[in-house]
């Protein structure tokens, strides 16, 4: 079905209208002062013979050519559905003020920071990627897209704050995951989450909370911890020991079936979505075809011109 992306711009086939209401107009006095020409025999030698509809037939054609431009102004368009891999990750990025200890080169913080852009240089460019940081709160920085670099510049502009929800932040993936559109596809898309943090968390829902919640929308959470036992930051003033929870982040991930790393390289985070699966669905996208108008339209044109010159020695 044909649509028009600018259907204003059909107003400029008023003026092609008139046009065409004024050649009938015009054709039909022609032919009133034909009857009040009282020499007849003269009339027959001035007068084309044998054209009857000819005559009309490059002024049809020069107006359709008119129509073609007029229409072709709106931008037509036909929709036409494009496939949409509908799998997703989501990454989870603890911003936590234990986050900035040193015991991890420059600091946890930065290391997470490029392991993640790392694991999005990485994922396939079909499959949707999200952003999630957490501290007391989950926040989502960046809803599942295919847009990389969005994804790239929030990793960069992450901020620390107090306290750490690892729980939270689960639920907050699962919600993303979930707000994916089906696109005529059934059910959620295929997911996987993949967490950084240094674990031992001090706010909202628990771990284990979190881990039942994906384990029953069948979505791993793959962990990667980041520290050692000898981390330390100063909060307030005041020397704190802030030792990696190993065990919650390695049992999150056994709970839902995922991945527990400390040392992510890049041929490990493959492990995270290489056996995701695919789900296509069809998003509907307008296909302009102006350019179809437009070459009718020169085509009319040149059918008005040969016409013509066929039939009565003038271009029009």
């Amino acid at each position: 079905m044909i649509r028009f992306l600018q259907p204003w711009w059909l107003l400029a086939l008023l003026p092609v209208l008139a046009l065409a209401a004024f050649y009938v107009w015009r054709q039909r006095h022609r032919r009133a002062y034909a009857m009040r020409f009282t020499n007849v025999d003269l009339l027959r030698t001035l007068a084309p013979k044998g054209l009857g509809w000819r005559r009309h037939a490059a002024a049809t054609a020069f107006l359709l050519a008119l129509v073609a431009l007029a229409a072709g102004m709106a931008r037509p368009a036909v929709d036409t559905r494009e496939p949409l891999e509908r799998a997703t990750v989501m990454l989870a990025i603890d911003v936590s003020l234990s986050m900035q200890a040193d015991d991890v080169a420059p600091n946890r913080l930065a290391a997470a920071q490029e392991a993640a852009k790392q694991f999005v240089g990485e994922l396939p460019e079909s499959y949707n990627l999200g952003l999630v940081s957490f501290a007391k709160s989950a926040n989502v920085l960046v809803a599942p897209t295919k847009d990389r670099d969005a994804v790239t510049a929030a990793i960069d502009g992450l901020t620390l704050a107090e306290a750490t929800a690892t729980g939270e932040a689960v639920f907050t993936c699962l919600e993303a995951i979930r707000s994916v559109p089906a696109d005529g596809a059934a059910g959620i898309p295929p997911a996987r989450v993949v967490l950084l943090s240094d674990g031992f968390r001090t706010s909202g829902r628990s771990v284990e909370e979190a881990a039942a919640a994906a384990q029953a929308a069948n979505v791993p959470v793959s962990t990667i911890a980041f520290g050692t036992d000898s981390g330390q930051v100063d909060i307030n003033g005041q020397p704190q020991r802030v030792p990696v929870d190993r065990l919650a982040l390695a049992q999150l991930a056994e709970t839902t079936e995922g991945y527990f790393y400390e040392a992510a390289s890049a041929s490990e985070l493959k492990q995270v979505y290489q056996d995701m699966g695919s789900s296509i669905g069809f998003r509907t996208e307008p296909r302009e075809i102006t350019q179809w108008y437009a070459g009718v339209a020169l085509l009319l044109a040149l059918c008005a011109g040969g016409l013509s010159l066929l039939w009565s020695s003038r271009m029009l």
